[in-house]
């Protein structure tokens, strides 16, 4: 390895902005399971198949449907 190294005429990654960031959320036993289960049908890794999910939701603007009912 050297001592020092020229990044002079180096260029940007163009891909870098795609990179992913990574976070924590809490999600239930069930559904990890589920999408293990799943990924493991398709030969994914399991977070890959989420993000894929998630990804794929975000670009068709998929809402939840949810109906509250108030407390009395």
């Amino acid at each position: 390895m050297r001592k020092s190294y020229d990044f002079s005429k180096a260029t940007r990654n163009p891909y870098a902005k795609r990179v992913k960031r990574q976070l924590t959320i809490r999600v239930d036993d069930a559904t990890i399971e589920y999408f293990r289960a799943l990924a493991e049908e398709v030969s994914l890794p399991y977070q890959t198949l989420i993000n894929m999910y998630l990804r794929d939701c975000a670009a068709s603007k998929r809402r939840l449907a949810m109906k509250w009912i108030p407390a009395a």
